[in-house]
């Protein structure tokens, strides 16, 4: 991976906020969340990202942490679906196509660095959806699970904001869901990068919003 920029702390992250939305405000859709019909997708919240000591760790990751994990809680006590995305391949990269053209160091399945981080460790009743690609939706049972639990809103939270939580923001749109994209709790390598996606998401795809106004529709 390309070298990663500290540019955002759990300090500065309210004030980096501002200025991103204000950004996106002229092509932001008002769009409300419907809290009965919701649910938060945390995507790949992996060690590997998360941990100062995982291979490709990112500031920006622990920059978040709290603001998804105020998120969880909020979700698990209204009873809405909390389900994870975990990026793997095997280690003989058979699952791994061009992909690997990208990058030399993947995510192998079952090593220290694949797993949730334990700050946010999953509970036995969250779904865990294993992903090859950066869509959580491509080669899942992540729609299948959205349609049995009457699924009409998807609050996005995690990481890459550029690779797998705009991709699967846009395979959401695609497939008729609205999308609520958190600013303040998705993180990627730089702000260019993460100001970049909010641009194209608002632009199209997402209502890009934060996690106090998506917490705020569950009071």
């Amino acid at each position: 991976m390309t070298k990663t920029d500290s540019y955002v702390t759990a300090t500065t992250l309210k004030k980096r906020t501002a200025y991103w939305l204000e950004r996106v405000a002229p092509f932001n859709r008002r769009q409300s969340l419907r809290p009965g019909h919701s649910a938060l997708l945390v995507i790949d919240m992996q060690r590997y990202f998360v941990d100062p000591s995982g291979a490709a760790f990112l500031p920006s990751a622990q920059a978040i942490l709290a603001n998804v994990q105020r998120l969880i809680r909020v979700f698990r006590r209204e009873r809405r679906p909390v389900i994870y995305t975990q990026h793997v391949h095997r280690a003989d990269g058979l699952d791994a196509g061009i992909l690997s053209d990208w990058w030399d160091d993947l995510i192998i399945e079952g090593t220290r660095d694949s797993e949730i981080d334990p700050a946010i460790a999953p509970r036995q009743s969250d779904k865990v959806v294993v992903k090859h690609r950066y869509s959580a939706f491509y080669g899942t049972d992540l729609e299948t699970v959205l349609r049995v639990r009457e699924i009409k809103d998807v609050v996005i939270c995690g990481v890459m904001t550029n690779l797998c939580c705009e991709s699967t923001a846009r395979d959401a749109f695609y497939r008729d869901y609205r999308t609520f994209f958190l600013a303040d709790a998705t993180g990627t390598q730089s702000e260019e990068m993460h100001a970049a996606s909010l641009l194209n998401l608002a632009y199209g795809f997402a209502v890009v919003t934060t996690t106090d106004a998506v917490i705020s529709r569950y009071r």
